[in-house]
């Protein structure tokens, strides 16, 4: 996903995990670093791109601290079919041994 676009909507902040709101705040923050470093030294083209990724640093920090004092709820963590078939197989042996005692 491309920073300072409106790709990165809070519509869309919504759906991130907390990891994933950091990462990108990092891109961020990594990219503004190279587009002041080009128009230190004159090679940048579009000025405009710094405010958009100012902009765009500025709504993730906001996302963030709603959901630290509770404004914003986050989203629910998603199970993958792995986790899934895991909890399955390590709940079966413990069935089985139970019907087992019960038996005795």
């Amino acid at each position: 996903m491309a920073i300072g676009t409106k790709e990165l909507a809070t519509s869309e902040l919504d759906t991130f995990e907390d990891q994933r709101l950091v990462e990108e705040l990092r891109k961020a923050k990594e990219e503004l670093f190279n587009l002041r470093f080009q128009s230190a030294t004159g090679q940048l083209e579009s000025h405009g791109r710094i405010r958009a990724v100012k902009r765009d640093i500025a709504r993730l920090y906001t996302v963030i601290r709603e959901r630290e004092l509770g404004i914003r709820a986050t989203p629910a963590p998603v199970e993958t079919g792995k986790t899934k078939k895991k909890a399955k197989k390590a709940d079966a042996p413990a069935e089985s041994a139970e019907v087992k005692e019960e038996a005795e």
